[in-house]
C-alpha cells in the first residue's frame, strides 16, 4: 500500500463524512461476520445479515440526503464518463479524484446492491412461506458468492489507486481526509 501522504491536519481536506466511514466499516464487519458464520452460524449468521441490511438501508438514505460526497449524484457517473475513465486507467493516465472515481462509484453501487440482494434473499429463506425452498437457498448462495469477486475488485482498485496516486485510501476511509486537489485532480 502506498505511504500515507494525507495525514490529517491543515494540509489535508475532508472528503468522507463520519457517517459514510462508520457505515463503510460496519458493512465490512457485518459481511465478514456473515461470511464466516455461513455454515452452522445460525443466529449469528442471521443477525450479521440483518446488520448488513440495516447498514445498506442507512447508506441508501444517506446517498440521497447526506453530504455532497456521500450522495450518489456526487460520485455515480454515466457510462461514457465511466468507460473513458476506465480507458485512462488502462493507459495509466487517469486523473486523481478527491472522492470516488467513476469506477469506484459504480463499485459502491454494485456492492450495496449485492449485499441488499443477499440479505433480502436470506431473510426470505427464513420466512414460513420459503423455508426450505431450494431456489431461494440457491439464489441467496449465488448473491453471497457474487460478493467475493466484487470485494476482490474493490480491494484491488483501492490498492492500485493508492499506489498510483500515492495516498493510502484505507486510512483516508478511517479519518476521512485526503491531500487537497492540485493540477488535474478532479474535485
Amino acid at each position: 500500500m502506498a505511504e500515507n501522504n494525507e495525514v490529517p491536519g491543515p494540509a489535508s481536506q475532508r472528503v468522507w463524512d463520519p457517517l459514510v466511514r462508520v457505515l463503510h466499516w460496519s458493512l465490512v464487519v457485518s459481511v465478514l461476520l456473515a461470511w464466516v458464520t455461513r455454515e452452522g452460524g445460525g443466529h449469528w449468521h442471521e443477525w450479521a445479515g440483518y446488520a448488513a441490511l440495516g447498514v445498506v438501508a442507512l447508506r441508501f438514505v444517506w446517498g440521497w440526503i447526506g453530504s455532497a460526497r456521500a450522495r450518489f449524484a456526487g460520485f455515480v457517473r454515466g457510462p461514457s464518463v465511466t468507460f473513458s475513465y476506465a480507458r485512462q486507467v488502462l493507459a495509466h493516465r487517469e486523473a486523481r479524484h478527491l472522492g470516488h472515481n467513476p469506477l469506484g462509484g459504480w463499485m459502491v453501487v454494485a456492492l450495496l446492491a449485492d449485499v441488499a440482494l443477499t440479505g433480502l434473499s436470506g431473510w426470505l429463506y427464513t420466512t414460513d412461506a420459503y423455508w426450505g425452498v431450494k431456489w431461494v437457498e440457491e439464489m441467496h448462495g449465488a448473491f453471497a458468492n457474487a460478493l467475493l469477486p466484487l470485494v476482490a475488485l474493490h480491494v484491488a482498485g483501492v490498492i492500485v489507486t493508492s499506489q498510483r496516486h500515492r495516498e493510502n485510501l484505507v486510512t483516508a476511509m478511517i479519518h476521512g481526509r485526503k491531500r487537497p486537489p492540485s493540477g488535474r485532480d478532479v474535485i
